[in-house]
C-alpha cells in the first residue's frame, strides 16, 4: 500500500504532539478515536517515540485504505514523560473526556500497571506493545509483546551451549528486572547451569566500575543484561573500557528491544552481544519488507530504528482495526469477541495469533546476535506459546479477572 505522508496530515490532526503537553484534539463525531500513551520525552523516550510513530503510520495505512466503517481514524495522543502521575490522569482522560475506543501505550510493567486497571474499569480496550515479565490476566488488556517463556527460555540454552553454564546476571531494579532475573534463574538450572549471582540497578545508574569488578573476579562465562534504558548504556560503554568484552561474553532479554540501543552502540560496543525477540528489522519476508520501506518512506527526516515494542504496537493497531471490521463496530465486547477466535494474522513479524485463554500472543521468536549495528538472525522458533502466563490465567474460566500474577518460581 502506498500513500503520502501529506495525506495522512490532512485527515489526522492527531500527529502534532507536543513533548511538554498532550495533544487534546477535539474529534468530530464521524471519526473513530484512539488513544496513543507513549513516553515521547523523559527517561525512556527512546522507546516512546518510535511506538508512537508506528502507530501513526498504522492510522495512516488505514486512513488511506478508507478508514473503518466508512469513518476516518483519528488518534488522541498524550506525552506522560515517565510520570506515572501522568499516566494515570492522561489514561483517565482518554476513557473519559476523549471516549476513544480503544487506547494503545504504556512501556515500562509500572506504567502499564498504573493505566490497565484505569482502561479496565471504564471497559476501554488496552493494547501492550512491550516485551514484559508475564502474568497479567485482563480480558480488557491484549498483551502483544513477548514474555520469558517466549524469549528467555529460548536464549538462556542457546547462550549456554555457546559460552558455558556459569553466568552473571545485571538488573534493572523494578518489576521486570525483578522476575526477569528469577526467570533465568530458573531457565539456567534447568539447563544444568549455574547462576553465579544477580545484582539489580535503578533505572538511573550510570556507573558500573565496581559491579565490573565482581564480575571479573567471579569468572562467570557469560553475562545475562536485565538492563533497561539510555543510562543502563554506561553498562556496556564500561565493560569495553574495562577491557572485559573479549574476555566474557554478554545476552541480553532487552537489549535491542525497541531497536535504538543497537544503533546508539558503536560497533565495537556492540558486536557479538545475543537476544531473543519477537521481532527484528533484519527479519525477512514479503510484509516486513513492504513495512520497513513504507515506514521509512513515511518518516523521511526522521525515520524510527524499528525494534520488537515499535513493529508490536503497529500489530496491534492492524489487529485492533481488523477486529473493528469483522464485528462491524467499535463496541468492546464485539471486538474482543472476534480477537478471541484465535484466528493468525500475518504481519512483519511472521505469524500472529491471540490466545485466547491470556490474550497474549503466540508469535514467532528469533535469535540474533548484533553485528555493525544490526541485528543477524541465527534461529527461529514458530508460534512460541506464553506459557509462563498460561500457568496463571484463564479468562475463558475468570473473564473478569483485574490481576498481575507474579509468577511464582
Amino acid at each position: 500500500m502506498t500513500f503520502s505522508r501529506r495525506t495522512f496530515l490532512q485527515t489526522s490532526a492527531a500527529l502534532t504532539a507536543t513533548l511538554s503537553a498532550p495533544t487534546i484534539l477535539r474529534a468530530q463525531d464521524d471519526v473513530i478515536r484512539i488513544g496513543g500513551l507513549h513516553d515521547l520525552s523523559g527517561a525512556i523516550d527512546s522507546s516512546g517515540i518510535p511506538m508512537n510513530q508506528a502507530m501513526q503510520y498504522a492510522v495512516a495505512q488505514i486512513n488511506e485504505a478508507g478508514g473503518l466503517l466508512g469513518r476516518q481514524v483519528e488518534a488522541v495522543t498524550y506525552d506522560p514523560q515517565s510520570n506515572m502521575s501522568l499516566y494515570s490522569q492522561y489514561a483517565t482522560q482518554l476513557a473519559l473526556r476523549d471516549k476513544v475506543t480503544a487506547v494503545f501505550g504504556g512501556i515500562t510493567s509500572a506504567s502499564r500497571e498504573t493505566i490497565r486497571p484505569i482502561f479496565h474499569r471504564y471497559q476501554t480496550p488496552y493494547f501492550y506493545s512491550c516485551l514484559y515479565e508475564g502474568g497479567v490476566c485482563d480480558r480488557n488488556e491484549i498483551t502483544l509483546g513477548t514474555t520469558p517463556a517466549q524469549t528467555v527460555a529460548q536464549l538462556i540454552p542457546n547462550a549456554m551451549n555457546l559460552w558455558g553454564k556459569k553466568v552473571y546476571t545485571v538488573a534493572a531494579d523494578y518489576n521486570y528486572g525483578h522476575i526477569t532475573a528469577a526467570w533465568i534463574k530458573r531457565y539456567v538450572e534447568e539447563n544444568g547451569g549455574e547462576l553465579i549471582e544477580t545484582e539489580f540497578f535503578p533505572l538511573d545508574t550510570t556507573q558500573f566500575g565496581s559491579t565490573i569488578s565482581k564480575i571479573q573476579a567471579a569468572k562467570p562465562d557469560m553475562v545475562m543484561s536485565v538492563l533497561v534504558g539510555t543510562a543502563h548504556l554506561g553498562f556496556y560503554r564500561q565493560w569495553v573500557a574495562s577491557g572485559m568484552k573479549g574476555e566474557i561474553p554478554i545476552a541480553s532479554t532487552s537489549f535491542g528491544g525497541n531497536g535504538t540501543e543497537n544503533v546508539m552502540l558503536t560497533p565495537e560496543e556492540g558486536n557479538g552481544i545475543l537476544t531473543a525477540f519477537g521481532y527484528y528489522e533484519t527479519v525477512e519476508n514479503e510484509k516486513n519488507a513492504e513495512f520497513r520501506e513504507g515506514i521509512k518512506a513515511f518518516y523521511p527526516d526522521n525515520p524510527p530504528v524499528l525494534g520488537e515494542t515499535s513493529e508490536v504496537t503497529y500489530e496491534a493497531v492492524m489487529i485492533w482495526a481488523d477486529a473493528v471490521k469483522e464485528a462491524g463496530s467499535t463496541d468492546r465486547d464485539a471486538i474482543l469477541e472476534v480477537i478471541e477466535t484465535g484466528k493468525s494474522y500475518l504481519l512483519p513479524a511472521g505469524n500472529v495469533a491471540i490466545d485466547p485463554l491470556t490474550h497474549h500472543a503466540v508469535r514467532d521468536v528469533y535469535i540474533a546476535e548484533l553485528r555493525d549495528q544490526k541485528m543477524d538472525i541465527q534461529q527461529k522458533f514458530e508460534a512460541v506459546q506464553p506459557t509462563d502466563t498460561q500457568m496463571v490465567c484463564n479468562l475463558q474460566e475468570t473473564p473478569d479477572a483485574n490481576v498481575h500474577h507474579e509468577i511464582s518460581l
